[in-house]
């Protein structure tokens, strides 16, 4: 193990691959990759299992906490792979592991404890876009402290438009009132990418030229107001953090 890694591991993390990235930005790896090493992962401290090419869902006792990518494909669409993962992810939920969704995994999550997922009324939401926090974030252990508007990078078309019974909603944008939420005490779901840095914002949106285009944005214009996005990178460790804490009692 990584000595400078906070904290002995006796589990590894999982991360449930459900979809892969744009072709133009394979060449960066793939989103367990990019996930990791944002998370401050080493490479021994965390397994990927990809459920979207029919990989097994694996017994969730042999890890210590579960990070569930973003992905090409839509909720909405009941794919079976999804589906599967979803009852996996209910199941985990409800016996108290510590869950963490990004994007497509922010709605597979919602979607597993019965929320509801759909098409986002405005369309497309893509950049570096504002995050504000609501007032139960601030007792949160991953977004308390966080100033209470921060920039965070985004690209989706589909949003969590009504979040699981029992959910508390952490933030929202402009565009979408549910950018993050929690479900009980170790389970999270957030729209937002805190595993893109501003290379991969701006690949994402280089290949979505031709589609903004369509939606009438430049993106030329839109990637010049791309930023860094530490504090939302700062979510995504703290939850490191916090599955490190629940498996050392």
């Amino acid at each position: 193990m990584n000595a400078t890694f906070p904290g002995a591991l006796a589990k590894p993390f999982l991360i449930l691959e459900t979809g892969q990235p744009v072709p133009t930005m394979r060449r960066h790896g793939r989103f367990p990759h990019w996930i990791r090493v944002a998370a401050g992962l080493p490479a021994d401290a965390a397994i990927a299992v990809n459920v979207e090419a029919g990989e097994a869902l694996p017994d969730r006792d042999g890890f210590a906490a579960v990070l569930i990518t973003g992905s090409g494909a839509m909720v909405t669409e009941r794919r079976d792979w999804s589906e599967r993962s979803a009852q996996w992810l209910r199941d985990a939920a409800h016996a108290g592991m510590p869950l963490f969704g990004i994007c497509y995994g922010h709605q597979l999550l919602a979607h597993a404890l019965g929320g509801e997922v759909g098409d986002n009324p405005s369309g497309r939401e893509m950049g570096t876009v504002a995050i504000d926090l609501h007032a139960d974030a601030a007792g949160d252990p991953l977004f308390g402290g966080l100033p209470a508007r921060f920039p965070a990078q985004a690209t989706h078309l589909q949003s969590v438009l009504r979040t699981p019974d029992g959910a508390t909603v952490l933030a929202r944008s402009a565009q979408d009132g549910c950018h993050a939420f929690r479900w009980g005490t170790s389970a999270w779901g957030v729209q937002f990418h805190p595993e893109f840095g501003t290379v991969h914002m701006r690949g994402y949106v280089d290949a979505k030229h031709d589609a903004l285009a369509r939606e009438g944005h430049c993106a030329r214009r839109l990637s010049r107001t791309i930023t860094a996005t530490p504090h939302a990178r700062r979510v995504l460790r703290r939850f490191v953090r916090h599955a490190l804490q629940v498996q050392a009692r």
